[in-house]
Parts: structure tokens; C-alpha cells; sequence
């Protein structure tokens, strides 16, 4: 796949559609509302900074936890948001966020301190913010998955990241765009030999033991976990593997 024919595919999906829709709108309303200039542009840069460190938390302490499986009331949605992803990483279905989960969260991170900072306008355009944030994520993270080359040393380098995330070690390399905060809580590895080669990679500690005990999930993947070999599922052809232990 071209970059070209990336840009396309990202740009009519329903979900980016979403994200740039409500920015528009929350536009819209900072427009309206808002008086001074300085605060808006507070609220654009907090909302900016903080972005990369909830997302390593969500990552890191929500989406690799045990206790959203464990429960019967969560599995489904644990499956939607990250199980499914770790479980075939090429599919673009469960390739993007589900909005009823990405924009709640970005509204509960963001409108608060852009109130905080700036009123009501100050929400709309922290709101803004962060839904023009996750759309760069989403598309950097179509990057990292989809069977392209990227051409900048950043893409190359972040992708490469990413997918020893999904084909070597998942208790690292938690970021997407920015690994400040895997590096600051030391997570961060920069050669897939630094760490050994996790055999929950594919499950996310999902294991038959767990499922055992806690069925929920695997009910609703046919009684399959991908272990050891997502390829079963699908493979993008050509498309990167662990890539080469340095």
C-alpha cells in the first residue's frame, strides 16, 4: 500500500470522519465563546503535553490489566478495544479506537483542564484539541500496522517500536507517537534484543488458565487465543514482522 492510498483510506473512514466532525463543531463554539486569546492557546498546549502521558496509563495500567476480563460486564468491551488488536494485528477493523470509548476519554481528559485555563472556551478547544491529537495517532498508528513504508526516520522509527510491541515484548514500548513516558517508567526498549521474547505477546496474558477461569472472552473468540501465531487469523503480506533483533 502507498502512502497515497493510506492517506485516502484513513481520510473516508467513518471514525475520523467523527473526530473531525465534533473538532469543527467544538470550533464552533470557541469561536463563540471565547474572549482572550492567551488562555485558548494554554489549553492547546496542555492539552498536547498530557495527551502521550494518558495514553501511556491507559495502555499500560487499563488495556494490559487483568481486570477488565475478569469480569463479565467488561469482556466485551476489553475483547473490542485491545484483545482483539493484540490478537490480529493487521486487521483493520479493530485497528481504530471504539468511539464510544476514544471520545468519552478524550472529553473527560481535556474539556477540565481547558476549562480550568479558559472557561467554556477553553473546554471546547482543549476538546478540539484532543480529537485532532487522536486523529494523528490513528493515522500514525495505520502506519505502523498497514503494509507501507514510511518514508521519514520518525515513522520508520515509531513503527518499529510499535511492532515489537505486538510481535516480540507487550510489557513495553506502551507509546504510539511519543515513548517519553515508557522511557520514564522504564518500559522503553530500543532493540528487541534488550528484552526476551514474551509468549504472551499474541494474548496479553490472556492464557488458557485464564480463560479457564474467566471465560467470557474466550466464548467470544471461538474458544481461540492466537497463541504463539496471529497468522492464523490473517497476515498483511509483507508486512512487518518483529523485525531484526539488534
Amino acid at each position: 500500500m502507498s502512502m497515497k492510498d493510506l492517506v485516502l483510506a484513513f481520510a473516508t473512514y467513518p471514525s475520523v470522519h467523527a473526530y473531525f466532525g465534533l473538532a469543527a463543531i467544538s470550533f464552533y463554539f470557541v469561536i463563540r465563546w471565547y474572549v482572550v486569546l492567551m488562555p485558548l492557546l494554554v489549553a492547546i498546549a496542555l492539552s498536547i503535553v498530557i495527551y502521550p502521558l494518558v495514553w501511556y496509563v491507559l495502555h499500560r495500567w487499563v488495556l494490559h490489566s487483568q481486570f477488565l476480563y475478569k469480569s463479565p460486564l467488561t469482556a466485551k468491551v476489553w475483547k473490542r478495544i485491545h484483545f482483539d488488536h493484540h490478537q490480529d494485528p493487521h486487521n483493520l477493523v479493530v485497528l481504530f479506537g471504539a468511539l464510544y470509548t476514544t471520545i468519552p476519554t478524550i472529553a473527560i481528559v481535556t474539556m477540565p483542564i481547558g476549562y480550568a485555563v479558559g472557561g467554556p472556551a477553553g473546554a471546547a478547544m482543549a476538546f478540539a484539541t484532543g480529537l485532532l491529537t487522536t486523529c494523528f495517532y490513528e493515522f500514525s498508528h495505520c502506519v505502523q500496522h498497514l503494509n507501507t513504508a514510511p518514508k521519514t526516520k520518525f515513522m520508520k522509527r515509531i513503527k518499529q517500536l510499535h511492532m515489537w510491541h505486538h510481535f516480540h515484548n507487550e510489557q513495553g514500548n506502551f507509546g504510539i507517537t511519543n515513548f517519553l513516558w515508557d522511557r520514564l517508567g522504564h518500559t522503553y526498549y530500543a532493540k528487541a534484543s534488550a528484552v526476551p521474547k514474551s509468549p504472551t505477546v499474541f494474548n496479553i496474558g490472556y492464557t488458557a488458565e485464564m480463560a479457564e477461569r474467566y471465560p467470557w472472552v474466550a466464548q467470544m473468540s471461538n474458544n481461540t487465543r492466537g497463541d504463539g501465531n496471529p497468522r492464523r487469523f490473517r497476515t498483511e503480506p509483507g508486512t512487518a514482522d518483529s523485525g531484526p533483533a539488534e
